[in-house]
């Protein structure tokens, strides 16, 4: 089964200086349907206005995943990181037994656009870590590049998060497919960040998001002139 989220369906919220769409509820967004899925607990694409960004504020147990679009994201954090992140990117953070950081926009003139992504960790009052990987973007087009799992198997750009869950990125020109297998009693989440895809035959654009039950293999293929991104999360 898929189900579709689409983005005029997620929740948006404008402050002015930040420019949010909230896949599932988050802060004051409160939808007891879309609650997360499965340990997949937030998907927010934020647009984050010239020097602006978030405050320092604090976060526990959390695995948390930014990949920047466009513009550079500046991190500083209460252990001591101070980095920018910027496109072709992963950054991981497990809050863990806690942990306070802040994000801004590193650029005077540029918006900064990004994903910022959830996972529900396997256990709680763990060390927090931070990791930061770039890649080069040959490698996410038309394949599936693996981003983030459970366990570090030595191949880059992988970050390592506290959950039984992965984290893919793709890039497809038009008619360009990729399969996705799944493991039998496993679940997937697809989200399109740039683009079109088809899904299995259903048609996904730019925001929109899928919840993938009971099925056996996924195939992700491009579906117009501009190429088209995506995230896959693989999920128990």
């Amino acid at each position: 089964m898929i189900r579709v989220r689409k983005s005029r369906e997620r929740h948006h919220s404008n402050r002015g200086w930040l420019d949010s769409r909230f896949t599932f509820s988050f802060a004051g967004y409160h939808d007891p349907e879309h609650m997360g899925f499965r340990a997949l607990r937030v998907m927010n694409e934020d647009t984050i206005e010239p020097g602006q960004g978030f405050g320092p504020h604090a976060h526990r147990d959390m695995e948390i995943m930014t990949y920047v679009l466009e513009g550079a994201l500046e991190h500083r954090d209460s252990t001591g990181q101070e980095r920018v992140v910027g496109p072709n990117e992963i950054q991981t953070m497990s809050a863990g037994s806690g942990v306070v950081h802040s994000e801004y926009n590193a650029s005077p003139v540029e918006r900064v656009h990004l994903v910022q992504i959830w996972i529900v960790p396997a256990e709680e009052d763990l060390v927090p870590s931070y990791q930061q990987v770039a890649f080069d973007p040959e490698l996410k087009r038309g394949r599936l590049l693996l981003l983030a799992g459970p366990e570090d198997d030595g191949s880059a750009p992988q970050t390592v998060i506290r959950q039984d869950a992965r984290l893919y990125v793709g890039q497809l020109a038009d008619s360009q497919a990729v399969p996705a297998p799944i493991a039998a009693g496993r679940h997937a989440w697809v989200q399109v960040v740039r683009g079109a895809v088809a899904l299995n035959g259903h048609a996904l654009e730019t925001g929109d998001g899928a919840a993938v039950t009971g099925e056996s293999e996924l195939s992700v293929a491009g579906a117009g002139a501009e190429d088209a991104e995506f995230l896959l999360f693989d999920l128990a």
